[in-house]
């Protein structure tokens, strides 16, 4: 996995981060933005997320107003990848 560090936008002001999530294959990318992609955000008025995925890589961008609810953010979406992960390393590779 690689991370970009968190940054304040100064166009906006809001605070920024970025994950990229590298897979095996475009396919098991897929699955994972599929799987992570309806959780929505519990407060709108303070967060964005945004996920894509580019060849084998799942990217995920967010912009927050405040650096906690960053944090909860980025633990919980880390939380729900482990889960797909373990899942998918579970029932072997996609065919």
């Amino acid at each position: 996995m690689a991370a970009l560090e968190a940054e304040t936008n100064p166009e906006t002001g809001k605070l920024e981060f970025s994950l990229d999530v590298p897979f095996p294959s475009s396919r098991e990318a897929t699955i994972a933005l599929r799987s992570l992609s309806p959780d929505r955000e519990p407060r709108r008025g303070g967060i964005s997320k945004d996920l894509r995925v580019s060849g084998s890589t799942l990217s995920v961008r967010w912009s927050a107003d405040e650096a906690r609810i960053l944090r909860v953010s980025v633990n919980s979406f880390l939380d729900h990848l482990s889960l797909v992960l373990e899942t998918m390393e579970m029932f072997g590779p996609a065919q």
